[in-house]
């Protein structure tokens, strides 16, 4: 039985996008947007936007806070570092293994060696305070297989699974420690950035937008959230909670860290996603390796569509943002008169939701303008990278569907750059260069999993009513 009281000390700070509404009883915010209710109790607690739970009633309302999504955690008491056992899968890594335990010194590590043409020989470490165990396979079983190996080789409270190609930065495990303070977070991952980004045009590509990097804001991992799920290259677990689950499912030559953080997150567990603690990973070396290598990535969408109905839809939007995309796109009067009506309609259903607000109206006018605009910039997305297939054959048949399609990967590309740019990262031409090849190469690999599985649960689109 787990005991999720979250402890004393342990604080929440809404978060900077959640607007606050009646003195602070009404919060608008979290993925999807939501209401949330506040009793003036409950409210007076929060105060300046931060609340340090004290007793069982500032405890529950911390929760509460936190699985609305509308606020972020703040935790103060932090587990020890000797609680945690990395583990390390490799296979033919050698010179990329011995610099990532170079910088594991104090800590104790479990190298899982997946079948490597050479056994793995580990440098002696005099000196370094460092605990290396060397478990090995005569036969390669792949990097799943070996980190569940080590997971269930490991004797502590929490394991942290890093791949050889990775180097931690300074203090990335103690800022993720702190989370597992919350009993119900099971899983915490880190940022992760190009280890030397100035190197290659890829590098600097993948410094700000790689697969791998999950952005610079702090979030739960949810599926259709700002985070849906994040790589195994670095993860810090809950030993039990893992082991509970199955571990990584060996089954799944693509997709398995996503498939771990749904089903943590359908049996109740939280997921966070930690961006101030980094980890560098090595860059791309080829621009065919690069692009292979999201081809993989998207072939394990369709098994993944398989496990969770629904979830790994390429799309995900309100009925009424499509219905209306759809009749605007037509440009014809009929079709701008019924956009125009769908979005009054919407207006009005939400102004009832908003109701309890000051101004309800341009309450829900500001919520409905976001919601339409953030829909067709996912519409956007989509027809430039899961499906553009379509959209290319639309393109050869219209000249009209060309001159949108081209001006939709255009605006895609610069919100996207303007969104993501960091100092010294590409120009915006490189950028939206880089990002149509790499929407190209995974949208190849979705298709080519749905054709190879015979299962279109990958390409299927969901549209909820709200």
């Amino acid at each position: 039985m787990r005991h999720d009281r979250l402890p004393d000390g342990f604080g929440v700070r809404i978060d900077p996008r959640v607007r606050t509404y009646s003195g602070g009883r009404l919060l608008v915010g979290g993925t999807p947007t939501r209401l949330l209710r506040l009793a003036p109790e409950a409210a007076a607690m929060i105060g300046d936007g931060y609340l340090e739970v004290t007793d069982p009633a500032s405890a529950r309302v911390a929760r509460r806070l936190l699985d609305s999504g509308v606020a972020n955690p703040r935790p103060r008491l932090l587990p020890s570092l000797e609680d945690v056992t990395v583990i390390v899968p490799v296979h033919n890594h050698t010179a990329e293994l011995n610099r990532l335990l170079s910088a594991l010194r104090g800590h104790s590590v479990i190298v899982v060696d997946d079948g490597s043409d050479q056994p793995v020989r580990i440098p002696d470490s005099q000196g370094s305070r460092r605990r290396v165990t060397v478990l090995r396979w005569d036969r390669r079983q792949g990097a799943a297989a070996a980190r569940n190996f080590g997971l269930r080789a490991a004797a502590t409270e929490f394991v942290a699974f890093l791949d050889p190609d990775v180097v931690p930065r300074a203090g990335w495990l103690e800022v993720m420690l702190g989370h597992f303070s919350d009993p119900k977070v099971a899983l915490v991952a880190p940022r992760i950035l190009a280890m030397d980004p100035d190197s290659t045009l890829l590098a600097r590509y993948e410094h700000t937008r790689g697969s791998l990097h999950r952005g610079r804001r702090e979030s739960a991992v949810q599926a259709h959230g700002p985070v849906p799920y994040v790589p195994s290259s670095a993860l810090l677990v809950r030993r039990h909670a893992l082991l509970a689950e199955g571990g990584f499912d060996e089954s799944m030559p693509a997709g398995g860290d996503i498939d771990l953080c749904w089903r943590l997150d359908r049996a109740g567990w939280r997921l966070r996603y930690e961006p101030a603690a980094r980890v560098a990973h090595s860059n791309p070396v080829t621009l065919r390796k690069w692009f292979a290598h999201k081809v993989v990535h998207g072939t394990g969408v369709a098994p993944l569509g398989q496990r969770h109905a629904g979830m790994a839809a390429p799309l995900s939007m309100p009925i009424w943002t499509a219905v209306t995309a759809m009749l605007l796109a037509t440009m014809s009067g009929w079709g701008v008169f019924g956009g125009v009506l769908t979005l009054i309609a919407t207006l009005f259903r939400l102004r009832r939701v908003f109701a309890g607000l000051d101004n309800p109206t341009r309450v829900a006018a500001i919520y409905m303008a976001r919601g339409f605009s953030g829909g067709v910039w996912r519409l956007a997305s989509a027809l430039c990278r899961h499906y553009w297939p379509v959209t290319l054959l639309g393109m050869l048949c219209s000249r009209r569907i060309r001159h949108i399609a081209i001006t939709l990967a255009m605006a895609d590309g610069l919100a996207d750059w303007f969104l993501h740019r960091e100092p010294g990262c590409l120009d915006p031409t490189r950028y939206i260069a880089c990002k149509r090849v790499e929407d190209v190469a995974y949208g190849t690999g979705l298709w080519w999993g749905a054709l190879r599985t015979r299962n279109a649960a990958a390409l299927r689109p969901t549209l909820p009513p709200n």
